[in-house]
């Protein structure tokens, strides 16, 4: 399966995916301190975790970034799902739902992400997996 969980000698690549992420969404200033990052996701108190997926050359080609969110009405937890990224010379080789299965195999509560508006061929991809949008809520953010 092309899919695994990140460890810590992967923390460049998790970067660099992250980086690459952000070019593609036009933001060409984000440059990650890689240690920190390492902090935040294999440190002592880990705050969210990595799954890679490789593609057929056993290159890494993608990635889900999550946490565990809780739902107090459902009252189970689920997976916040931060950033699904697959590089765009393995679009469309099944990776991305790979990554999505892979999440959806770890809880049997909500898998939740946020969607940039006006993206229809990731919103075509994630209707065609059975994802709806949320009507009726608006994303609240307080920053520090």
């Amino acid at each position: 399966m092309p899919v695994r969980d990140a460890v810590s000698t992967d923390i460049d690549e998790i970067c660099s995916l992250i980086e690459e992420h952000a070019r593609y969404e036009g933001n060409d200033e984000l440059r990650l301190d890689r240690a920190e990052m390492a902090r935040h996701l294999f440190g002592p108190d880990p705050k969210a975790w990595v799954v890679l997926a490789e593609n057929e050359a056993g290159e890494v080609a993608g990635m889900a970034f999550c946490s565990w969110s809780f739902s107090t009405w459902e009252a189970r937890p689920g997976i916040w799902l931060d950033d699904l990224y697959v590089r765009p010379e393995n679009r469309r080789s099944g990776l991305g739902r790979e990554l999505l299965d892979a999440l959806r195999a770890r809880t049997d509560g909500r898998v939740e992400w946020d969607m940039q508006e006006g993206n229809d061929r990731a919103a075509a991809f994630y209707a065609d997996l059975g994802a709806r949008p949320v009507s009726g809520w608006v994303r609240y953010r307080w920053r520090a």
